[in-house]
């Protein structure tokens, strides 16, 4: 069905890899169901994507499907969830264990994607010292040894808007080498270091000028 992923040594258009987990969330349905084959038409009806994208965004990972049965389920969960990288551990620290880093520190869900969370990061003393489901929050201040300690390449910033910057300098600092960024500030860091922005106010605004003016 394909060829060694690990020697795809491209880059995925953005909106093809934001695709993927769709694609990968629907077949784990389907699979759990108990299905064999599914091909990009079903996929399409399904999850309101146009079959020709689907059968494009598969095709930039060498994943080809069958005449008049489609794709083998299976095997296409496997190719995908190994090419996302859900199935290597990634270690990340919690920068900031307020609200919504609390909140990540509970969803468990994540390490089924290959996200492990070790640690967690304040500056506030009434939660430095505390443990949350069972992840440790330190002082911010010992995240540099901690870095170098636990061998970890993420930071998951959820951080007050106004420390951002500040707090994504210290996680560069410490050998921090990609930021999840959960707060609406864009936050400058160095060409090498990999950011995510993942900010739910800009979907809100989005979701409330839908409402309005729909």
């Amino acid at each position: 069905m394909s060829e060694d992923i690990n020697n795809l040594n491209f880059k995925l258009p953005e909106p093809t890899l934001r695709r993927l987990p769709w694609y990968l969330a629907y077949l784990k349905l389907l699979k759990d169901k108990g299905e064999e084959y599914v091909s990009s038409t079903q996929i399409s009806k399904d999850i309101n994507v146009d079959s020709s994208q689907i059968a494009k965004d598969l095709s930039f990972i060498n994943i080809s499907g069958k005449t008049r049965v489609g794709y083998e389920i299976n095997s296409l969960v496997d190719v995908l969830e190994s090419f996302l990288g859900f199935t290597r551990t990634h270690r990340a620290f919690i920068l900031g264990a307020g609200s919504l880093g609390s909140a990540l520190l509970h969803d468990d869900g994540l390490s089924q994607y290959g996200l492990q969370i070790v640690a967690a990061f304040d500056v506030n003393p009434n939660k430095i010292g505390k443990v949350i489901n069972g992840i440790h929050v330190y002082d911010i201040k010992d995240l540099e040894q901690f870095r170098k300690d636990q061998n970890v390449s993420i930071g998951i910033l959820t951080v007050p808007v106004d420390k951002a910057q500040n707090v994504a300098d210290m996680a560069i600092k410490a050998g921090i080498e990609a930021i999840w960024n959960f707060t609406p500030f864009r936050i400058k860091v160095p060409h090498n270091i990999v950011v995510q922005n993942t900010s739910i106010y800009a979907h809100l605004a989005v979701m409330f000028n839908r409402l309005t003016f729909q």
